[in-house]
């Protein structure tokens, strides 16, 4: 009898594989695939390439984030004129850092004005860039905006957790050690079940052994006994040094002790799709890519226009606009509109849309979202915990983040906390000065005396109460996704829409970038395709 191994008789590969991601991670799995020689990749990472121009047509641009002036970058080289209105007194959108003199003023009305060093700066919008995010990156290239590694994963940082069950509740441990060990037990489970021949599967001898060997050098078990033992990968009690010091290693904790630390859930030998372990950040911060996009299109840009409403007819948009530093209004007129407002925010602009069109731009939810910069006077998690990037994980209040720049500096500036859902809506109702003082309380659990003693300044950012922005990124439902999703990525009319929320990578610059380079293809259509019916009319 043969099925897809769900009943425990045979296993074909594919179901093998599903268990082995279940168990082991993606790493064992990407592993077993390279051990049978099947591989993956691809991704969109230019521009599309447009022919014929359109000298003297105007499209209307709102918004001076990374989607609006990608739109307008690559527009004006065909001919288009593209003014950008943006309600901010800056470019970039959600593209921002917090560094000294930077000004916040939220929803409730309360301001902040950053205070940190002048070398310092905090990234509290977009964090980090992937490998593959090759639409951002087009742009860092482009632009000449330089960039440095981002260290997104640091196993000697501290996880620590609250838990009942958890023999190490309310105690801060090295990540490596839980990470070392549930990787060396799973796979001397994997490898006693290889070679017992448990697995009653179509997998050849040739292939059992090929995966056992692999195991065995993945989870550094011992030959010939298939155990796993410890590694020096997890830590040594006495590091090795010269002369005659072996080191001492470190033991590994019980397999059921680890199986009760949640911290296990979170690992993935390979990280998500987005979540590398190295990663990319520009140098002095992440508005250097807005920066970029500005000094290419920062002469289409309209600052302190904030959008009152949005009306279409026939042959033309017109949008009505307040000036934010004089309340006065004014209409501008064009042929076209390509709109990058965040969709929590375009929802309350009155405008000509359709029904359809209308509905389906509430149809998303907003993340709400915070994060927390510290500047510290001294680096006490280099000199004393030896944590060089990454992150420290809790279940308590978030992740600790650790700076990429500035290694073995006098001062650093890391982030205290990065919260959602619920927990960033509680937090967000404090003060600035409360949420710093919560921040520094959390952050005390996890380094404990120095964390209050070394503080200096604080910059937070509750990003469902900023204005023009109105949350973190777009949340689809997968009933969203199917009913609405796709009518927002049609125009309606003359209004044309863009930005991260019109992509499956919603939160991400590159989400953003990509959805500008649909849009204006269909655009730079529609115009030659009105162009070539008016020249067939006359």
């Amino acid at each position: 009898m043969q099925d897809d191994g769900s009943n425990g008789t045979r296993m074909n590969r594919r179901a093998f594989l599903r268990l082995l991601g279940a168990t082991g991670g993606a790493a064992a799995v990407m592993g077993a695939m390279d051990a049978w020689d099947m591989a993956l990749a691809s991704t969109v990472e230019a521009p599309p390439l447009l022919s014929g121009r359109a000298d003297g047509k105007r499209v209307i641009i709102l918004g001076a984030g990374l989607a609006g002036m990608t739109a307008a970058y690559e527009l004006a080289k065909l001919g288009y004129d593209t003014p950008i209105l943006e309600a901010r007194t800056f470019a970039g959108g959600r593209c921002q850092t917090a560094r000294r003199g930077f000004v916040l003023t939220e929803l409730t009305g309360e301001t902040q004005r950053c205070m940190f060093d002048h070398n310092q700066f905090f990234n509290h919008g977009p964090w980090r860039i992937p490998y593959h995010h090759r639409s951002t990156l087009h742009y860092t290239k482009a632009f000449d905006v330089p960039l440095m590694i981002m260290v997104n994963d640091n196993d000697n940082a501290w996880d620590y957790r609250v838990e009942e069950t958890n023999p190490w509740s309310g105690e801060r441990r090295r990540r490596r050690e839980f990470r070392a060990d549930i990787g060396g037990y799973t796979a001397e489970l994997l490898a006693k079940a290889v070679d017992q021949s448990a697995l009653d599967q179509e997998l050849t001898e040739e292939d059992k052994e090929r995966l056992l060997d692999f195991l065995v050098a993945w989870g550094q078990l011992d030959r010939p006994s298939l155990e796993y033992r410890g590694t020096g990968g997890r830590g040594y009690e006495e590091d090795p040094g010269a002369g005659l010091n072996p080191g001492v290693p470190s033991q590994p904790f019980e397999l059921s002790d680890v199986l009760r630390n949640s911290i296990i859930n979170g690992f993935r030998a390979v990280e998500a799709h987005t979540q590398k372990n190295t990663m990319f950040e520009p140098v002095g911060g992440m508005d250097a890519i807005a920066q970029g996009f500005e000094r290419v299109t920062g002469r289409f840009i309209h600052y302190g226009h904030e959008v009152l409403e949005i009306r279409q007819h026939e042959d033309g948009v017109r949008i009505v606009v307040a000036d934010t530093r004089t309340g006065e209004t004014r209409e501008v007129e064009g042929d076209y509109c390509i709109c990058t407002i965040p969709l929590s925010v375009l929802s309350r602009i009155p405008a000509d849309f359709s029904p359809a069109f209308a509905e389906a731009i509430r149809a998303p939810t907003y993340a709400t979202t915070g994060k927390m910069g510290l500047q510290f006077g001294r680096r006490f998690w280099e000199e004393d915990d030896f944590i060089y990037g990454g992150h420290s994980t809790t279940n308590v209040f978030g992740n600790i983040s650790y700076p990429s720049y500035g290694w073995q500096g006098e001062k650093g500036t890391l982030m205290g906390y990065y919260n959602f859902g619920a927990q960033a809506i509680e937090v967000s109702a404090r003060s600035p000065a409360e949420r710093i003082r919560y921040a520094l309380e959390m952050g005390s659990l996890v380094h404990p005396e120095v964390y209050e003693r070394e503080f200096e300044s604080g910059f937070s950012v509750a990003w469902h109460l900023v204005p023009y922005s109105m949350g973190g990124w777009a949340s689809w439902s997968a009933d969203a996704r199917r009913d609405h999703y796709p009518t927002l990525n049609e125009p309606d009319g003359r209004v044309f829409l863009a930005g991260e929320h019109l992509s499956y990578m919603t939160g991400w610059m590159s989400g953003a970038i990509e959805s500008a380079w649909i849009q204006i293809e269909k655009l730079h259509q529609h115009a030659l395709t009105r162009a070539e019916a008016g020249v067939t009319r006359t």
